[in-house]
């Protein structure tokens, strides 16, 4: 089922396109073991955007009781600045709104300043740095929190939306 127009939750065909886009858009890559035991993971909710059978981007998001952590969001180079991050990101947030989470942490290297601008669209303010915590290349983390995920209004019209497309 989709839950964004072209946004579902991952299914174990969808690993091997899953593991290319981690070759292609990371440094520090999760395995293919890895991503495949998240399928089968209580706290992460995997998303995939597929367009014409090919899986374009993913995203992660791991919710542990109020609170959630976005893992990670991945676009092929190709179909960037074309929405896709959006929608994964409308996805993740809806989902979680859905099981009552009311605050969404996540980290992003300090020098992608186009995730940064997407993240503060939706609320996310810088909170922390964490000074080398990324080995490849070197690079700081940006902390980042949305503390009132559930009051934020884009995220209200987007849960809207949602619950209209499903009736």
């Amino acid at each position: 089922m989709e839950l964004i127009r072209g946004v579902r939750h991952i299914t174990a065909r969808d690993i091997e396109a899953v593991t290319g886009l981690e070759q292609v858009c990371f440094s520090e890559k999760w395995s293919e073991g890895l991503l495949r035991s998240g399928l089968y993971s209580r706290l992460d909710t995997y998303f995939v955007y597929e367009d014409h059978g090919q899986v374009l981007g993913y995203s992660i998001i791991r919710i542990l009781a109020d609170e959630g952590e976005i893992q990670w969001i991945a676009v092929l180079p190709g179909y960037r600045r074309q929405g896709i991050a959006r929608k994964l990101m409308d996805a993740m947030v809806t989902f979680s709104r859905a099981r009552g989470v009311r605050s969404i942490a996540l980290e992003v290297r300090e020098g992608n300043t186009g995730a940064r601008k997407l993240y503060e669209s939706y609320g996310f303010r810088q909170e922390a740095l964490r000074r080398g915590y990324y080995r490849n290349p070197p690079e700081d983390a940006i902390i980042m929190w949305n503390r009132g995920i559930l009051n934020n209004f884009h995220l209200k019209y987007v849960y809207f939306v949602y619950i209209m497309e499903r009736n």
